[in-house]
């Protein structure tokens, strides 16, 4: 039996992984910025997602999986464009000033709290 995953999803969950590992390795705000920037990407790959199923399907082109996967794939490319060319939507500025006021607060004996089925960095 075999069963497939749906390449957005796959393209989300390595996006969150990453956000995770960057947050993971330090305070500064360089990773900040990176993990707010790719967060934004994210939020705006699914508002593209959700405007894209609302467009009916091209018929020149014919359709198909290769059709689906390679859209899906210029879909994320135009989310991480928007999220990085000049400042983005604005969420990104926002979660990187949090991120960063968070972490400022945060000593090296603070302890960090990990959600339940995480693992450790």
């Amino acid at each position: 039996m075999q069963t497939t995953i749906p390449t957005d999803t796959v393209l989300q969950e390595s996006d969150a992984s990453r956000a995770r590992q960057l947050a993971a390795r330090g305070n500064n705000a360089k990773a900040a910025r990176k993990v707010a920037q790719e967060f934004e990407a994210m939020f705006v790959g699914m508002m593209v997602k959700s405007m894209r199923e609302t467009v009916g399907k091209n018929e020149l082109t014919g359709g198909g999986k290769g059709e689906e996967i390679f859209q899906s794939m210029l879909d994320q490319e135009y989310a991480t464009a928007i999220a990085t060319s000049q400042g983005g939507i604005g969420l990104a500025t926002m979660i990187e000033k949090q991120l960063v006021r968070e972490t400022a607060g945060r000593t090296e004996n603070t302890p960090v709290i990990i959600p339940k089925g995480e693992r450790k960095p």
